[in-house]
């Protein structure tokens, strides 16, 4: 009997079908992989499964029994529980604090019981954890425990896992692989939704592959591969191996001298790096999520103060892919054509005597459409409607139109799937070989080792090594990352 069973679900928004009459059918104690393109309609199916949405036709049944969830609230009292990409913690407050957060009624709190129970309860599924400590000192692996702990503590039977390893290190990742695993042995039925191909064959039991909102595939693991998962998603081969010409290296675009930048807290999140970069070179920086990255990007964009070492690179020659698409590469209620010259606005031939001229602007915007792929119904299309890929192919053509010779790439491929991870990866390494030195930052370590001439591991702020990622290994990188010493 399965644990979960969905019916004919569809989930319209407007004219947009996100979910198409799904069915599907989840067993006891199995982990089931959610596959799909950015927009396939995995996120609104889980957030239905969660109580976040409520399909408009269609039904839900736990263990056969036909279920109605109008939250998340009335989800988890059902046993469902999502932890999402993003973790939702209060850093000041303790692990058991957070663990507890929101499940009490009275005012009176026996916080040393609960930290006894807190700990019973992690020794029990193997996520041995402090439940005194403060969450915000905790690593981002230990952060998680926290948040899977949330979900048992509130005896949820069915997690919902969004994208759980994006921001772990390579040992932190198979901890958790051996966490999901214990827990399934237990008993609990785990979704689990990625875009890297080689975990999901790994961890996972069966794969449900969705594309434009339908099912079209239900395998097992064990009769499949990642190649033949990537041409379900996207109905057309994908090579999935990178391949890069040698290194060809000219002049100094970029030097870097004994760099200090602090955070917007004050604290000091770059400490004494040093490097240059040169024309038609990776430099790929491997690092856990907060170590440092973004304020050197930040920095070397010009947009974070330097607090001590001097930079050297040509501005007006750099393209800047920032981490965050939404917030900052993009102006979401503005069009596509509007977006892609929001660097040159000013210039001729879309502004004449202080006028935008339209003709130039949308003439423009569709050649470039068609250059990099952009898949919308048009220029006039705002930004917020396109999919994440396609809005990272709009903030990639804008920076990338006028040939810089320097790229700082934060996390150009974050939350995308593995076609638009592709487009946007060989769309980089055509920029090197016409000459650009590109900073390409990413917590992906595989990603780091497929791209890079160079890689520089930073960890605390710091450049730990710099390694020729010819003669470097993942495990060796994987430590670095970590903390640990060569």
């Amino acid at each position: 009997m399965p644990y979960l069973r969905l019916e004919g679900i569809t989930k319209c928004f407007g004219s947009f079908i996100a979910n198409d009459n799904i069915n599907l059918s989840v067993e006891s104690g199995e982990i089931h992989a959610i596959l799909g393109e950015n927009g396939a309609g995995k996120t609104t199916l889980m957030n239905i499964i969660s109580g976040l949405y409520q399909p408009d036709p269609g039904k839900i049944y736990l263990q056969e029994k036909l279920v109605k969830m109008r939250s998340p609230s009335e989800a988890i009292k059902l046993g469902i529980g999502m932890l999402h990409q993003h973790f939702v913690l209060v850093p000041q407050l303790t692990v058991t604090e957070n663990i507890i957060l929101g499940t009490l009624n009275g005012l009176q709190i026996n916080l040393r019981q609960k930290h006894l129970e807190i700990a019973a309860l992690s020794q029990t599924y193997g996520l041995e954890i402090e439940p005194t400590a403060r969450v915000g000192d905790l690593p981002v692996g230990v952060q998680q425990r926290v948040e899977i702990l949330k979900l048992l503590y509130r005896q949820a039977k069915l997690l919902i896992l969004d994208e759980p390893t994006a921001v772990l290190t390579p040992r932190e990742v198979e901890l958790l692989i051996n966490i999901l695993r214990q827990l399934a042995a237990c008993g609990h039925t785990i979704m689990f939704i990625s875009h890297k191909l080689q975990e999901v064959i790994k961890l996972c039991d069966t794969v449900t592959v969705l594309r434009r909102g339908k099912v079209v595939a239900n395998v097992s693991t064990k009769e499949t591969t990642p190649q033949q998962l990537a041409t379900l998603m996207v109905e057309r081969e994908i090579a999935l191996e990178l391949h890069k010409s040698p290194v060809s290296l000219g002049k100094v675009v970029l030097s870097v001298q004994n760099l200090h930048v602090a955070n917007q807290q004050g604290i000091v999140a770059v400490r004494d790096v040093s490097f240059e970069l040169h024309s038609g070179e990776v430099l790929g920086i491997a690092g856990v999520d907060g170590n440092g990255q973004r304020e050197l990007a930040d920095a070397i964009a010009g947009l974070q103060t330097i607090n001590q070492g001097k930079i050297q690179l040509n501005r007006k020659s750099l393209g800047y892919i920032p981490e965050d698409r939404q917030t900052i590469g993009l102006v979401l209620q503005f069009s596509i054509a509007q977006n892609l010259i929001l660097k040159a606005f000013k210039k001729f031939p879309f502004c004449h005597r202080f006028l935008l001229q339209r003709e130039a602007i949308r003439n423009h915007a569709q050649s470039v459409i068609q250059l990099f792929d952009i898949r919308a119904m048009g220029a006039d299309v705002k930004v917020s409607q396109l999919s994440g890929g396609n809005q990272q192919k709009v903030v990639l053509a804008r920076e990338l139109t006028e040939t810089p010779m320097l790229i700082v790439a934060m996390q150009p491929t974050r939350g995308l799937d593995v076609g638009a991870t592709k487009a946007v990866q060989q769309r980089l390494l055509a920029e090197r070989d016409r000459g650009a030195a590109i900073v390409y930052i990413s917590t992906e370590l595989e990603e780091i080792m497929a791209m890079s001439d160079r890689i520089a591991v930073m960890y605390e702020g710091e450049f730990v090594a710099v390694l020729d990622a010819q003669r470097t290994t993942v495990e060796e990188i994987g430590l670095l990352m970590g903390g640990g010493k060569r």
